[in-house]
């Protein structure tokens, strides 16, 4: 599997996803080499933060729409 060159920053939800079950199945293979294997390490762990921070800005959202009060997770630094 060839790592995108999108950054991830540019990636909705439904895309970051899906290339992040693309890496972890291309991982999961064993298949490849110990470089490549970091790389994609590397990019499945940009993923899952990007496609974390798109719920939490989502999940804010519908706090707000709704009236909830909602606080981030402690610790969590807010996305832009």
């Amino acid at each position: 599997m060839a790592i995108s060159s999108i950054p991830t920053d540019e990636l909705d939800y439904e895309a970051a996803f899906t290339e992040l079950e693309e890496v972890i199945a291309a991982l999961e293979t064993g298949q490849t080499a110990l470089q490549d294997a970091m790389e994609l390490f590397e990019r499945g762990e940009a993923l899952a933060k990007r496609c974390a921070g798109l719920l939490d800005r989502a999940e804010l959202k519908v706090h707000t729409l709704t009236g909830q009060d909602f606080e981030p997770p402690a610790g969590e630094a807010e996305e832009t």
